[in-house]
């Protein structure tokens, strides 16, 4: 067989083929060498599975090879105390891996198995060296590669309603919806999505060690606030078209079409307003502090149903 694909007449001159057998080789040539050097791997969390002694283990999916990490191992960071025993902890931990299917992993290669070609890893281990490398190692300057008010690369690693998790070099931190955009969010998931890199600005670092090491971060000032000048468009007593994006204790917050933030405390329409409806709004006021419109909703143009 050997013979055979290394004679394959090829459409060019001199040209050669790569069987699926010799991108394999290839593969696994790369993952032995990942391996003796400890380099950091980046796969795709594409699967969790329990395996017949209870253990949860993730699944990550690199160069169509499955890589094997213990849930101890994927550093979930979930309190333990007497409050929670290990049942619990571990319905936790499933909860949290379920939601960050689809995102990508780093790893370390911890063992090997060539016959079976079975891959085991660490994330942990993955997580702790770019910890060291990006936060706590400085460069010539006297600075780390990961400070205060620098423009960075995320990954996003789950998605909620009013959150978003990213992993910012080993750090995992949460984004709340109030630092997602300027504009109105009503969810999160509408506009982010697992597995995507985002840019985010670091407001604050606090490194004192690999085990101690929290950042927060908001990507709504990379971005802009283009609800600035679209509030020029607006005018108090004209009419628009918007969308419900949230609505909280009897206020609706709408996003006009204009490109504006809104809200509004009624509604003129009998009909019960959801979130996602398209509405007609008739601006009252407009807070110059807030950068909002405010107004009342003169009726559902289109109900979200």
């Amino acid at each position: 067989m050997p013979n055979e694909l290394n004679n394959i007449l090829t459409l060019e001159a001199d040209a050669s083929i790569e069987t699926q057998q010799s991108k394999e080789e290839l593969a696994w040539h790369e993952i032995t060498n990942a391996y003796r050097t400890r380099r950091i791997l980046t796969g795709i969390l594409g699967g969790i599975e329990r395996l017949e002694g209870g253990a949860t283990i993730a699944i990550i999916y690199y160069k169509n090879f499955r890589v094997v990490i213990p849930v101890s191992e994927m550093m979930l960071n979930l309190s333990v105390d007497e409050n929670h025993n290990y049942g619990d902890l571990s319905l936790r931990q499933n909860k949290v891996l379920n939601t960050m299917l689809g995102a990508e992993i780093d790893f370390i290669i911890k063992g090997l198995d060539a016959r079976a070609r079975s891959i085991a890893a660490s994330r942990k281990d993955a997580m702790y060296k770019k910890r060291q490398i990006f936060y706590l190692d400085k460069d010539a300057s006297g600075k780390p590669k990961v400070y205060e008010d620098r423009i960075v690369q995320a990954r996003v690693v789950a998605v909620a309603e009013k959150v978003v998790r990213v992993e910012l070099f080993g750090v995992e931190t949460s984004i709340p919806a109030r630092d997602l955009s300027f504009d109105w969010l009503g969810d999160a998931k509408e506009r982010f999505h697992v597995g995507e890199q985002i840019l985010v600005r670091v407001l604050s670092v606090d490194a004192q060690d690999t085990d101690h090491i929290t950042v927060r971060a908001d990507v709504k000032s990379v971005e802009g606030n283009t609800s600035l000048a679209n509030m020029q468009l607006c005018k108090v007593q004209g009419k628009y078209a918007g969308t419900v994006e949230d609505i909280h204790k009897g206020t609706v917050f709408v996003r006009l079409t204009i490109g504006v933030n809104a809200i509004a405390h009624s509604c003129y329409d009998n009909r019960t307003i959801g979130k996602k409806d398209m509405v007609s709004f008739v601006v009252t006021h407009i807070d110059t502090e807030r950068n909002v419109a405010v107004g009342i909703i003169t009726r559902i143009i289109k109900q979200n149903i």
